[in-house]
């Protein structure tokens, strides 16, 4: 009997043993068993996903209109999840894994044009989410099939396998992930398997799957991409003809030593979910989702996007490239330029309401390939990139920015007027003329000047370059935003989106000629007894608020300030004060004077001391504000100020006459002269005043 219980007892743990190896070994080869990601379309939304959390991949063909996003950095889950991730540029339009993390709903999401993906705002919605690279977090499960939340696509959960099966439509797809191999069943393999089944248009009830023997089985495999050597060495090696220093003909010196591309990170990382909770509220208090017009239901679609068929009209600009055609560049690095260009004309989106796109050549001069109104869409410009053949000779860069700047942007080159002029300039290494007082004068006449450098100069190179730090003296700000360096030309793919992102930013282009930045403001203030010294503080204080508004700098917005009674004084001209801060203290120190009211003449004075010295790329406005008659004719001098380009505003306060102030004008007398019955209320005309001065602006062409 003890035999017989010693026995069962060595029997049992010995099956207990080979199940619990058994067990452990099929752990083990599902933790080693390889996560399958699922694959959604372009029109899946994160609110029809109920997993909080999840990796998928994106199909190519994804950027594109009709895929709607909502939001910036956070979305709102009413959102195309392929198109947002485009948006926030983790993937480009090829699509490729993100990861999405749903997070709580948001009383705000604010809309931008990124990557080439124009995203709108909404005021509210129920739930969030965040995209970043599609790349697992440690201790996280994720699932190799999605749960979708409505009829239109159901996850079906049968033993070891999770089935996707769409019941709407003809023809589909099931993803089936095999059972984890045990020792009993040896399977071979863990590869999913897509299976394609077919359902009867009559009804909605799919048929079974096929069996085995006769299952349909599409595999795709996809080729490892590599990427070529890098190399430094050109295929020209040498910088020109002669043997001058300005002439680029030092040769690089070529140790033989490959060099590895620095990668550059020009992808935005994903925002967290701590700093994205502190945005503030951009949508006004008290706003409910029936003011936009939205339905609380998730399937009511909003107001379609305007069509880009005439262009991206969230990038209006009028753009040229420079584009290097020296001989230092060499062939093969000729032909990435123009692929570079043509990326960008594809991403810009090229039209008649938005970009529009010249190019211009340099090498010993610079001649334009094509103007702005040449090709007025992305795939006629990028064919006529492809032929453009290399020019050779210098990198003159100098010379190339005066031709842009007296010849490119005319009238008959297709300048729009009201859209911002925009230079990027490519450069090999570094220019052989000088380019800071070219550049100068070109952003002095309204061109935002970007600089994208490709393979600087080596410490061992820098002797050579005729101007240090050049692109620091072309751009009009060195914090970055209008300078790109490359470290190759053949990662010069990189910096398609950023550079595009950059140049459609109008709010940021702050060299472009805007009415805010492109004026000699002059201010005639009455300074006459009736005025009295409280109501002259009140004027003063008009006068900073409207200066306040505009950027001030020696090359753009410049204010000057007269006072007059019977006699005239000028407080301070156009080039005393170059700070927006100089400028508003100037304003305050004005002291009342005190005395008569002889309009007309101080209107001349002003044309005088003034407007005289006004830049002639400058658009000279005269602000005058008086509270009474004047005691001389302002009719003569106010057409003379007007024949020489003056244009006038008039402020009336209390007794000035209606008439006076019509005539001081500039036509049309309505949208040019102001009156007010109390020095308290000149406040009120801050607002209407500017928006007058950009209106004026926009509608008239480029000086």
């Amino acid at each position: 009997l003890l035999t017989m219980k010693t026995t069962v007892i060595a029997t049992f743990l010995g099956v207990f043993l080979t199940c619990t190896y058994a067990a452990k070994e099929a752990t083990k080869k599902m933790k080693k068993a390889k996560l399958y990601v699922p694959q959604i379309d372009c029109d899946v939304k994160a609110g029809k996903i109920i997993n909080p959390e999840f990796i998928a991949k994106c199909p190519p063909g994804c950027q594109d209109v009709k895929y709607r996003v909502y939001g910036t950095d956070i979305y709102a889950s009413f959102s195309s999840v392929c198109n947002a991730a485009i948006h926030s540029g983790i993937i480009d339009n090829t699509g490729g894994k993100i990861l999405v993390q749903k997070v709580a709903g948001h009383s705000g999401y604010r809309g931008s044009f990124s990557n080439g993906v124009r995203s709108l705002s909404l005021p509210r919605w129920r739930e969030s989410f965040l995209v970043s690279e599609g790349k697992p977090r440690k201790g996280v499960t994720y699932p190799s099939a999605l749960e979708y939340s409505s009829s239109k696509s159901t996850a079906v959960k049968s033993g070891n396998h999770r089935v996707l099966v769409h019941t709407g439509d003809t023809v589909h797809k099931e993803y089936q992930t095999s059972p984890v191999p045990t020792p009993a069943t040896q399977m071979a393999t863990t590869t999913p398997t897509p299976t394609t089944t077919t359902t009867d248009p009559s009804t909605t009830t799919p048929k079974p799957t096929t069996t085995p023997a006769t299952t349909r089985t599409a595999t795709v495999a996809a080729a490892a991409k590599t990427r070529p050597g890098l190399h430094r060495v050109r295929d020209i090696a040498f910088r020109g003809t002669s043997t001058s220093a300005s002439n680029r003909n030092i040769l690089r010196p070529n140790t033989g030593i490959q060099r590895q591309e620095p990668v550059a990170a020009f992808r935005r990382a994903a925002s967290s979910p701590a700093h994205l909770a502190m945005e503030t509220d951009l949508w006004k208090p008290g706003l409910s989702l029936l003011d936009t017009g939205f339905s609380s239901k998730e399937e009511l679609n909003p107001k379609p996007l305007e069509s880009i068929s005439q262009g991206n009209p969230n990038c209006k600009v009028d753009l040229s490239f420079l584009m290097d055609g020296s001989w230092s560049i060499g062939k093969r690095r000729f032909q990435l330029q123009k692929q570079f260009l043509g990326n960008v004309a594809r991403v810009l989106g090229i039209g008649t309401a938005g970009p529009l796109m010249g190019i211009v050549q340099y090498g010993n001069d610079p001649s334009t390939e094509f103007n702005l109104k040449t090709y007025t869409n992305s795939k006629d410009l990028r064919n006529a990139i492809e032929k453009i053949p290399q020019k050779g000779g210098l990198s003159n860069v100098g010379k190339a920015l005066s031709f842009v700047n007296k010849n490119f942007f005319s009238d008959a080159n297709g300048n729009r007027g009201g859209a911002p002029n925009v230079v990027v300039v490519m450069v090999d290494g570094w220019p052989t003329d000088r380019v800071e007082e070219a550049s100068r004068l070109a952003r002095e006449s309204g061109i935002n000047i970007f600089f994208v450098t490709i393979e600087a100069a080596i410490e061992s190179e820098k002797q050579n370059i005729i101007e240090p730090n050049f692109v620091d003296k072309a751009v009009c700000r060195t914090n970055g935003f209008y300078s790109i360096n490359v470290p190759s030309w053949f990662s010069l793919h990189k910096v398609v989106q950023p550079l595009v992102k950059r140049v459609c930013d109008t709010d940021r282009l702050v060299c472009s000629k805007t009415c805010l930045n492109s004026a000699d403001i002059g201010f005639v203030i009455d300074g006459s007894s009736s005025v009295g010294t409280g109501n002259f503080r009140t004027v003063l204080q008009f006068v900073a608020n409207i200066s306040k508004e505009f950027e001030i700098s020696d090359t753009d917005t410049r204010i000057g300030a007269v006072q007059y009674t019977y006699e005239q004084r000028l407080e301070f001209g156009f080039d005393k004060y170059s700070t927006k801060q100089d400028v508003l203290s100037a304003i305050k120190r004005i002291s009342y004077w005190s005395g008569g009211t002889s309009t007309g003449a101080a209107i001349s004075y002003a044309s005088e001391q003034l407007f005289s010295k006004s830049k002639p790329n400058k658009r000279k406005i005269m602000i005058l504000i008086t509270d009474g008659r004047s005691y001389d004719d302002v009719r003569v001098p106010a057409m003379a100020a007007h024949q020489d380009g003056v244009i006038a505003y008039s402020v009336g306060v209390a007794w000035a006459a209606q008439e006076e102030l019509e005539a001081i004008a500039t036509d049309p007398d309505k949208e040019h002269s102001f009156f007010v019955d109390e020095f308290d209320h000149l406040y009120r005309f801050v607002n209407q005043l500017i928006q007058n001065i950009c209106t004026e602006f926009n509608s008239q062409p480029r000086n």
